[in-house]
């Protein structure tokens, strides 16, 4: 029922399988094209609800079962959330054929999400991936009406309407233009099209998620007091709970959009440090007059041939007492340049920000294309570049 859930990740090919970290207390119950389907504790509430729910109608078109109908009406929940995997699964699906990893497929109590573990890279992959979960949706609930015509009365044709009525509902209301809804994300790829930024697209849809999230909020007071109804704890209470989830996950949304369109503000080479280059067995002190006297913020240090070796980390050199410095190596105070601490001084954006994720630390060497020492980056200077931005 919920969108798919795109996310950064790792450069993998479509066909890999996406590693999974499943959350505690879920259920795994299979896999649907090399994705694993989880079940959180939260949807035995729900099918426990619509086994409650479905008692009364049950009883009504078959009399005397007694608490049989309780097991009839769990057996409908289990059916319905059959069709909200085929709603997830073909998400996946397409996600997959148009080159995107995809994680874990989860049901829960609000329905399902899948994690689409990468951004859509056009318009067009974001309106597919997403269209086509509402239109199975729809399909199933033309397909169950088109049941209720052969099907015989009683509690089977109950339970088949009652799933051709809850599909046509899921697959309308994810049209709805607003985040985190599918249609949120048709609305997103089309603002995407016409501005050419997709950022602009996830604000707008956020912004429409919230509309819809205080239209949620207010239906029980519009069905009291405009419409005539009488709305009763149930109605306010799934009120609240539907609208916190739109609001929330617009609000992402808007922040998300937010956050990626400063993004292009971030660049390495603006951002670097000079850095002075000395030997590893320097004294300290020493290395740090060079420092002071060629005005660079950073220091690296390197081999007898010139090879970067580490990093001089700045908090550990600012809690290095002064009189212990001119009898210590530079080396003690360096981090070793491990695999990922090494970054093109042209990098900028996402893909910086993914590269300082993917291995945290305080300070980066930054490169040219022809291996040469550029500077050093600071995670700190990122940040504070960020913040300045917002």
């Amino acid at each position: 029922m919920a969108d798919p859930d795109p996310r950064p990740g790792g450069d993998k090919p479509a066909e890999e399988a996406a590693p999974t970290s499943r959350a505690p207390g879920t259920i795994k119950v299979g896999s649907i094209a090399g994705s694993d389907v989880l079940v959180t504790p939260s949807w035995f509430l729900i099918a426990a609800l619509i086994a409650w729910w479905m008692g009364e109608p049950i009883d009504a078109v078959e009399p005397g079962l007694g608490w049989l109908k309780y097991v009839a009406g769990f057996v409908f929940a289990i059916v319905l959330y059959g069709a909200v995997l085929l709603h997830e699964a073909a998400h996946a699906i397409v996600a997959k054929r148009l080159g995107y990893p995809v994680g874990v497929i989860m049901l829960h109590f609000l329905g399902g999400a899948t994690a689409v573990e990468k951004e859509a890279k056009r318009p067009r992959d974001e309106f597919w991936i997403a269209v086509v979960g509402p239109l199975v949706s729809l399909a199933v609930g033309a397909a169950a009406y088109g049941a209720t015509f052969v099907t015989p009365g009683g509690l089977i044709g109950l339970l088949v309407m009652a799933l051709c009525a809850t599909n046509l509902f899921v697959g309308v209301l994810n049209l709805v233009p607003g985040l985190p809804l599918d249609g949120g994300r048709l609305l997103k790829a089309g603002v995407w099209a016409g501005t050419g930024n997709p950022n602009r697209g996830s604000i707008v849809a956020g912004w429409a998620g919230r509309v819809l999230a205080v239209i949620v909020l207010l239906w029980p007071f519009v069905l009291g007091q405009v419409l005539g109804g009488r709305p009763d704890l149930t109605d306010y209470v799934l009120a609240v709970i539907i609208g916190v989830f739109l609001w929330s996950g617009a609000s992402a949304a808007i922040m998300s959009g937010k956050v990626r369109l400063r993004l292009p503000l971030l660049v390495a080479r603006d951002l670097a440090r000079r850095t002075l280059a000395v030997p590893a067995d320097l004294p300290l002190a020493e290395a740090v007059r060079r420092a002071q006297e060629a005005e660079a913020g950073s220091i690296v240090t390197v081999t007898s041939g010139g090879e970067p070796i580490g990093l001089v980390h700045e908090t550990a050199l600012l809690a290095t007492p002064e009189d212990r410095r001119p009898w210590m190596a530079t080396s003690t105070v360096t981090r070793r340049l491990e695999e990922g601490l090494t970054l093109p001084a042209d990098i900028d954006g996402e893909a910086l920000i993914q590269a300082i994720s993917k291995k945290p630390a305080p300070e980066y060497l930054l490169v040219e294309p022809d291996g040469s020492i550029f500077g050093v980056l600071v995670t700190s200077d990122v940040d504070a570049a960020f913040r300045a931005g917002a």
